[in-house]
């Protein structure tokens, strides 16, 4: 079974947020790129709807995306 990859406009109207609050996670390391094709980029859809949760709850509990990026991959 294949994995399910998201261009980041889906992953955008997934999350209900903005293609660049997308690309600004990617950026910070909040939301990895799992392949490329071309110049595009792909994202495991299940791991960006895990790692989301996991934001959302943490932000609402006070911590920087910065912390945040280090507790979702340690």
């Amino acid at each position: 079974m294949g994995r399910d990859y998201l261009s980041p406009k889906e992953v955008a109207g997934l999350l209900h947020i903005s293609a660049p609050t997308v690309n600004y996670y990617t950026n910070l390391g909040l939301l990895r790129v799992e392949e490329r094709k071309g110049n595009k980029r792909l994202y495991d859809r299940n791991e960006v709807l895990v790692n989301f949760a996991k934001i959302k709850q943490l932000r609402k509990q006070g911590y920087s995306l910065k912390l945040i990026r280090q507790h979702l991959y340690r």
